[in-house]
């Protein structure tokens, strides 16, 4: 009996010590965030891919990378802002208006702490009509029902700014909904909705729902309100989405956009973000290959366009390793 009880005794001695020297190696493990925007988006998939290149090499850096589904770019913004998430998506018009204090961030000024680490594929702005409404173009959807977009979304604040270089209010639409991305698609099928409005990685499954279940159209964004903006706004320049890209729309598109891009806050550790940026670019043709809207990327556009706020100390590093930057 005493026999047993010193082995017994000996075994918890064992497993007490083997856990103290355990605990500073499971404490040493970081957890990273990204915030991203609806389960649908590209932002979403793009996400899951930066994560996958992290956690693949998590044995030697120690950082685990998971993706939050968010209200997107405004949200991800001011998220990070409150320390709550590490890095987040942002359209490159959000990130320039977040590091000026202008439109949606005037109220609570310049994010000084953010920090742009690499922009990532174009975001085309994207007009989606019901195929029972006959529009032909976006003035046609005066007195229609609309999705404006989701609040503290970036497609919404694009929206906004769209709707004030054309003059138009809120009230010029009979309904003017807030659906998130999600949402809308499912919500033109079913005549809830006559048109909504999307900046977004092509090709985008939320785009090709609607497209493949109710015949959905693809309307042209253009004319002197467009013009401007793209004159005027550095974040902005005229897209194309291709002829043929989704089921029941044989014509080119024409329209413009602006960039997706990843963006942290200065109190996130340099070390943590050259490990996120090494990962994709070190992976780079894997990055490319696990989302279509990845796949024509360059890295010589990804470190410098549309990125308005300075560059993360951990991405700097990164890119003068590489020879990219100065």
């Amino acid at each position: 009996m005493k026999f047993k009880l010193v082995l017994k005794s000996l075994a918890l001695a064992t497993a007490a010590s083997t856990a103290l020297l355990a605990a500073p190696a499971q404490a040493q493990q970081k957890f990273v965030t990204i915030g991203t925007g609806g389960v649908t988006g590209v932002y979403y998939a793009a996400g899951g891919a930066i994560c996958r290149l992290v956690n693949k090499d998590r044995a030697k850096h120690g950082i685990r990378c998971s993706v939050e589904s968010t209200g997107g770019s405004v949200f991800n913004v001011n998220t990070i802002k409150a320390g709550e998430l590490d890095l987040g998506f942002a359209q490159s018009d959000v990130q320039y208006n977040a590091v000026k204090g202008m439109n949606q961030f005037k109220d609570g000024g310049a994010v000084a702490d953010l920090r742009a680490v690499f922009a990532v594929h174009p975001e085309p702005f994207t007009v989606v009509a019901r195929k029972e409404a006959n529009i032909a173009k976006f003035e046609d959807f005066t007195g229609k029902r609309f999705n404006v977009g989701h609040p503290g979304s970036g497609t919404r604040a694009s929206m906004e700014e769209l709707l004030g270089a054309m003059g138009w209010k809120l009230n010029d639409f009979s309904l003017a909904s807030e659906l998130k991305a999600d949402e809308h698609g499912p919500a033109l099928c079913d005549g809830k909705i006559d048109g909504f409005f999307y900046g977004v990685g092509h090709p985008s499954a939320n785009i090709q729902d609607p497209t493949t279940s109710c015949g959905a159209k693809l309307v042209s964004l253009t004319g002197p309100a467009v013009d401007k903006l793209v004159a005027d706004k550095p974040y902005y320049a005229k897209v194309t989405i291709p002829a043929g890209l989704y089921p029941n729309n044989p014509q080119a598109t024409n329209t413009y956009g602006v960039l997706a891009t990843i963006v942290a806050s200065a109190k996130t550790p340099a070390d943590t973000i050259y490990a996120v940026t090494k990962a994709v670019f070190d992976n780079f043709d894997e990055f490319k290959k696990l989302h279509p809207a990845l796949a024509h990327l360059k890295p010589e556009d990804m470190v410098k366009n549309g990125l308005s706020a300075p560059l993360h100390d951990g991405a700097a590093r990164y890119y003068k390793e590489k020879g990219w930057i100065k």
